[in-house]
């Protein structure tokens, strides 16, 4: 029988309507619940596309018998993570403090008042690894709960306090002297072998490859322009970009970008199109024609990505496409979609051209990730092009056979505004009107369906129809921004009086009352134990980044002295 998420416009949220679990969405009632009944809250946090987070569904939510203990002595309340960014960024940051890591599934206990005093990420079914099983996990915190509640008390308000201590982003303007420290910093933490930042996983690091380009720009400085050249060739080249059809997925697990995380994000792609746009860009000013065609080949290929596989009927784009898929046999795996083994080329292709594109393709026996697969890989450009696009063809007819990842249909308003500011330059610099007319799409259903009285921007929809939640101020600020690219490829004024309308309300209800920093949440959110601020960015720009990108591009159409 379903439960109350039924109800919910989240795919995520969704996926749980079916478990015997009795989920509540994030909001005062669950939590006037938890008051009245005296039960601690536990608060599972995750997303559609997230590998573990259906794991953990399947192993612990789906039986009746954990369920069951859950509903005798939790209030469950099931988020997604996209949905209400603003619950994720509290609680992750007191996962992070109480455990020293944080990650999806996220699973905090809390107090019925919302302050938490245990937390984690998943847990399996049975112990593991040294890891207690959840059930343990359960049964513990509930005993805690009954009989040492003044300790669990004394966790929790420790942990709000540390939540409540916000650290200053400082309201200076960076010079000149910062920004060249910065670099520095930058240029030694590079892997200049494997291109990115050194370690692994390693994820596409959007908004430092666009600082790169910005003081090479600056300072004509080559060491800043070679990072991009590495990183960026490395990461196309590699099985985090889908060599069929476009688009990057979540992240590479291995220094060489040789096996992703599966995962392909709309963020991650909308913010990789303008820099790998920028870096073509960049490249016409070197004359290095062989970059040139492979940053122009890429950016127009994430371009089409988007509009072919994220695209929405009502006009906005999905958030995502899964990591899982099932293979022929109707087992689930995480890649099953993308990976490839040397037989299934001899068939398709041939044994000549079969032989030729497992070699140009990475394709071994042995595999490159699992179970005898392995990812595309595309290291150098093929000697012969027009075989390479006929092998492409057939492999693309081939997978397109397979069964598809799920995809989060949810449209998200700073996302897509991502997706909008990115097509809008796409349009404009690759001279490709469809571009241009998929940004201007996405941007009307802002415009009529997430776009409120008063400049309030709301955070999802779905299917054209608006999901309760107000947007926080990434949503606002990314939305304004991209109201104003919008002008800038139709001309039409409406777009500016929108983009003014968005910034009013961010000046009026996310500045700190000092004016140097901006809140998350809006001033009248209400069901959150702290009101979070964090400058800092992360797979996308932070809300603070967000609002100086939005002043700074309506500053330079209106002149208004305030948003400068």
């Amino acid at each position: 029988m379903p439960n109350r998420l039924s109800a919910a416009t989240s795919p995520y949220l969704l996926q749980h309507a079916d478990n015997p679990v009795d989920w509540w969405e994030w909001g005062d009632e669950a939590l006037a619940l938890a008051q009245s009944l005296d039960r601690p809250i536990l608060l599972s946090v995750g997303y559609a596309a997230c590998h573990w987070c259906h794991v953990m569904a399947h192993e612990s939510f789906e039986d009746p018998t954990t369920a069951q203990f859950m509903n005798d002595h939790f209030v469950n309340v099931k988020v997604d993570r996209e949905e209400r960014p603003d619950v994720d960024a509290v609680y992750m940051r007191a996962t992070q403090a109480m455990t020293g890591q944080g990650g999806w599934p996220m699973t905090v206990v809390l107090a019925p008042t919302g302050e938490p005093f245990f937390a984690g990420t998943y847990f399996p079914p049975e112990p593991r690894q040294g890891q207690p099983a959840f059930t343990q996990i359960l049964q513990a915190l509930a005993d805690a709960w009954q009989n040492r509640r003044d300790e669990v008390t004394k966790v929790g308000a420790d942990v709000l306090e540390h939540l409540r201590d916000v650290v200053d982003a400082g309201g200076s303007a960076l010079d000149a002297e910062a920004l060249d420290a910065a670099q520095t910093v930058l240029s030694g933490q590079h892997d200049d072998e494997a291109g990115g930042y050194a370690g692994s996983p390693k994820f596409p690091p959007s908004m430092v490859l666009e600082a790169c380009l910005r003081h090479w720009a600056r300072t004509d400085t080559e060491r800043s322009l070679e990072m991009v050249r590495t990183t960026c060739d490395a990461m196309a080249r590699g099985g985090m970009y889908d060599q069929l059809s476009g688009g990057f997925a979540r992240y590479g697990v291995d220094r060489y970008w040789q096996v992703p995380h599966f995962e392909k994000m709309l963020y991650d792609n909308a913010q990789l199109l303008r820099v790998y746009l920028h870096w073509w860009r960049a490249e016409l000013a070197t004359g290095d024609v062989g970059r040139q065609a492979f940053a122009r080949r890429v950016a127009t290929e994430t371009a089409e990505f988007l509009l072919a596989e994220l695209a929405t009927p009502e006009g906005g784009f999905a958030s995502a496409l899964d990591a899982d898929s099932a293979d022929p046999r109707g087992e689930v795996h995480e890649g099953a979609f993308y990976a490839w083994n040397p037989n299934q080329l001899m068939r398709l292709l041939g044994v000549s051209d079969g032989a030729w594109a497992a070699q140009l393709l990475g394709v071994t026996g042995p595999g490159t990730f699992e179970r005898g697969f392995s990812t595309l890989q595309l290291r150098e450009d093929p000697d012969d092009p027009e075989r390479w696009a006929s092998v492409r063809a057939t492999l693309l007819a081939a997978r397109s056979e397979r069964t598809r990842p799920a995809r989060d249909d949810k449209v998200v308003a700073a996302w897509n505004a991502l997706a909008v500011i990115a097509l809008a330059e796409a349009g404009v610099l690759l001279e490709e009107p469809r571009f241009t007319d998929a940004a201007v799409r996405a941007a009307t259903l802002l415009a009529e369906v997430h776009l409120r009285d008063g400049g309030r921007v709301l955070r999802a929809s779905r299917d054209g129809v608006a999901g309760v939640h107000d947007g926080v101020l990434e949503d606002h600020a990314t939305v304004a921004e991209a109201f104003v690219a919008v002008l800038g490829v139709t001309g039409d004024a409406v777009w500016l009086e929108r983009a003014q309308a968005v910034l009013e309300r961010v000046l009026d209800h996310f500045a700190a009352p000092d004016g140097d920093d901006f809140f998350d949440t809006a001033d009248d959110a209400s069901d959150l134990v702290v009101r979070p601020q964090d400058a800092s960015d992360n797979a996308y720009p932070s809300g603070t980044s967000a609002a100086a990108h939005a002043f700074v591009a309506a500053a330079a159409v209106t002149g208004d002295p305030r948003y400068r």
